[in-house]
């Protein structure tokens, strides 16, 4: 049998400060010893103290501003505050999805960080008594010249693949970036979406005196332990990477516990009181949240655990962040109906303790009371800290980007198609199963995914959307056009977006100029979503994205489902046949501050004033939704990063067809990124109905034609190309990239 270790005492604690180590600072553990529990803590206290109070799990930096988020709306059932949010698509039915990040972690072991990144998410929307039917990712790296970053990059989606394919929930979309900012820290962010009846939902509350907490799933090791510190942290070239507090997950005992809890939910909802996933630090997270959340208290016993290490300390049992495992809250007397199902599925189920009247979180250990804390020392009193903010002298006196010369527009479209942000995906979701549970209507590759909703008419069309490089210039408006882009997509593919998810990624908030851009980016994400009648539900804040004091760009993802009332109103980015009259709605500047034009012609880092107009983008949208409810589009394509000359291009290549039409644009302007714009392709018989309805909102283009040929006149030249070429540049680029 292995010897438990001593642990030091209460006073060696408070004299040698281990829990400095572990993002506990001295002043907060005087107040915890001093104000909260009248007593110095020992060795487990402080290391749940530490875990509890860390940014991961308390957002003590970021609530200050995360109150700043609109979470309003007429289809909330749930928003922030739960394992994942909710709202009613109608029918009784509703739509549940979070994001999640697990950045730390897959930088250390790209596959199982990214993978258990997957596992995370999923458990959050189950544990509300959803489905979960997509999952989408959002991913960044460095630059792709680096073995580093090729390593990172194609682990990472092997990872997502993984256990997304194993598990059987199709991976039907996502975004990735590249910029050498990400170096030494990528990002991957995942998000997940579920589907329920009303009135299947359940919360993660451990409610009634005397009921039974209830261990299921894996058992505990001791990977990932301080996890959530360990994302509290930036990481130093110097300071060794901590693999220990990376966990390994098994997609295939999740999909166990998927469904025995779906099972419990719906055939058993009266006997479960509350339900959540542990996640982040693990089973003290979950029990002393479901605790708070229902004003209880509650008792463990350490010994019952399913443990798969011997000799694991309270300490260990109670910070791992061993995958696959959920507790559950079950009503006295009705705890055998609970195991008995877990054991038909072949999983743990042990009753670990009870709930209590008194507020108290006691744990014991063989046979001793290990921790006697009151809960909301745990959960409600940790110490809020309103960072200082500083704008950033990058910000003052910002002039408008220079416009650059392009004399070839044929050569520069090429190689925008060929930059590795731009470039078709397909080497990446080629490797998810986009079509298991046989719903998506619409695959990886197009503006927004779209899943069926079974037995209706409705569909769901989901789409994660950032421009980093634009938050970077102005995180305000950046914030606004990450919504409005994700906004953009919902409404191409025939959605009436409902609302929004988010994954923060920042440098420290100890940094002023971090702290501010994380102010600025929420409260321009706010005042889109209140714009357009998507709330805030749910999200993440991953704060520390820096390796040796360089942060990255401010990258705050957002995750964005919409509601397609009628399938025969799905719509996507392809033209479909040679004829098609082909508009720009919207109009277009000389927009090029943090573009991909600017990037490839060497300005690496971004420069120049956004220009950025909400009024233009909700009009812009409301015209495409309305023509598509008329049923007068064949495509709509939003325009993003390479502006018009990308989409017109990526529009042609999945029917291979041509293009010829004539702009009052310049060759520049082609490449311009001024947004809340479209492309729509029309049929002949059609034209003037649209016309009409869209006024001088849109412009002709030309036409499609079943030529390999793409022949565009412009203000001041022409844009001549064959789009076989186009499109080989486009679909080859990662591919060559990631070799």
């Amino acid at each position: 049998m292995q010897e438990l270790k001593t642990e030091p005492t209460p006073a060696e604690i408070r004299d040698q400060k281990p829990y400095e180590a572990w993002g506990l600072s001295q002043r907060e553990y005087e107040y915890i010893s001093q104000k909260l529990i009248g007593r110095l803590p020992n060795y487990t206290e402080t290391g749940l103290f530490a875990v509890m109070w860390s940014e991961h799990c308390s957002y003590k930096d970021s609530k200050p501003i995360l109150r700043k988020f609109w979470n309003d709306g007429s289809r909330v059932i749930q928003g922030p505050g739960e394992g994942a949010g909710v709202l009613d698509i109608g029918d009784d039915q509703a739509v549940v999805f979070k994001a999640e990040s697990h950045n730390h972690p897959s930088f250390v072991e790209p596959f199982e960080g990214a993978a258990t990144g997957v596992g995370g998410i999923i458990r959050d929307i189950f544990s509300m008594g959803a489905k979960p039917i997509a999952s989408l990712d959002s991913l960044r790296f460095g630059e792709l010249d680096k073995p580093k970053n090729r390593y990172l990059l194609t682990e990472c989606v092997a990872g997502i693949a993984a256990y997304g394919n194993c598990i059987g929930i199709p991976t039907v979309g996502g975004e990735i970036g590249f910029d050498a900012v990400y170096d030494g820290n990528p990002l991957v962010n995942v998000m997940c979406v579920g589907l329920m009846d009303q009135a299947d939902l359940k919360r993660g509350r451990a409610t009634g005196t005397g009921n039974s907490i209830i261990y299921v799933g894996a058992k505990t090791g001791r990977d990932g332990i301080h996890g959530a510190t360990f994302a509290s942290n930036e990481f130093s070239d110097e300071k060794a990477t901590d693999r220990s507090a990376v966990q390994v997950g098994d997609p295939f005992m999740e999909k166990l516990l998927t469904d025995a809890c779906l099972e419990i939910i719906h055939d058993h909802s009266e006997i479960l009181m509350g339900i959540q996933d542990m996640g982040a630090a693990g089973l003290v997270s979950s029990s002393a949240e479901m605790a708070s959340k229902a004003k209880s208290g509650v008792t463990m016993n350490l010994d019952l655990v399913p443990q798969r290490e011997p000799g694991m300390s309270a300490y260990e049992i109670m910070l791992s962040e061993s995958q696959e495992r959920m507790l559950l809250c079950v009503k006295k007397g009705e705890e055998q109906t609970v195991l008995d199902i877990f054991a038909r599925y072949d999983l743990d189920a042990v009753v670990v303790g009870h709930v209590t009247a008194d507020r108290q979180y006691r744990l014991y250990q063989h046979g001793k009371l290990v921790t006697d804390v009151p809960v909301t020392s745990l959960v409600d009193d940790v110490v809020e800290r309103e960072q200082p903010k500083k704008k950033p002298a990058r910000l003052e006196n910002v002039q408008p980007a220079q416009t650059p010369v392009v004399q070839q527009p044929a050569e520069t479209l090429k190689n925008l198609l060929a930059q590795p942000t731009i470039a078709s995906k397909q080497a990446v979701f080629k490797q998810y199963d986009s079509q298991v549970q046989a719903n998506t209507a619409v695959t990886p590759g197009s503006d927004a995914a779209v899943v069926r909703v079974r037995h209706t008419k409705k569909a769901l069309a989901m789409t994660t959307d950032c421009n980093a490089r634009y938050i970077y210039l102005d995180p305000y408006v950046g914030g606004q056009i990450a919504v409005s882009e994700a906004a953009r997509n919902i409404v191409a593919s025939g959605g009436i977006p409902i609302g929004i998810t988010d994954c923060l990624n920042f440098g420290s908030p100890s940094d002023p100029e971090s702290y501010w851009e994380l102010d600025q980016s929420v409260q321009g994400i706010a005042q889109a979503c209140e714009r357009f009648d998507t709330p805030v539900i749910s999200g993440n804040v991953s704060m520390y994205n820096e390796t040796d004091g360089r942060s990255i760009y401010p990258t705050p993802m957002i995750g964005m489902v919409g509601l397609i009332e009628d399938v025969a109103q799905i719509t996507t980015q392809s033209f479909k046949t040679a004829g098609e009259a082909v508009y720009l709605v919207g109009d277009t500047g000389n927009d090029f501050a943090g573009s991909e034009l600017q990037k490839l012609r060497g300005q690496m880092t971004p420069i120049g004033q956004l220009n950025f107009n909400l009024d233009a983008e909700a009009a812009n949208q409301r015209l495409v939704q309305q023509a598509i409810r008329q049923d007068l589009l064949q495509s709509a394509h939003d325009l993003s990063e390479g502006g018009l000359g990308v989409a017109l291009a990526e529009a042609l290549f999945e029917y291979q067809l041509g293009f010829t039409g004539q702009t009052e644009l310049t060759n520049s302007q082609l490449f311009s990124e001024t947004q809340s714009r479209f492309i729509v392709s029309v049929q002949p018989k059609d034209q003037t109905e649209f016309e009409a309805l869209a006024g001088k909102q849109a412009v002709l283009l030309g036409r499609t034609t079943d030529q390999d040929a793409v022949q565009l006149v412009t203000a001041d030249g022409q844009l001549t190309a064959r789009s076989s070429e186009l499109k080989a540049t486009f679909g080859g680029a990662l591919g060559c990239l990631m070799k």
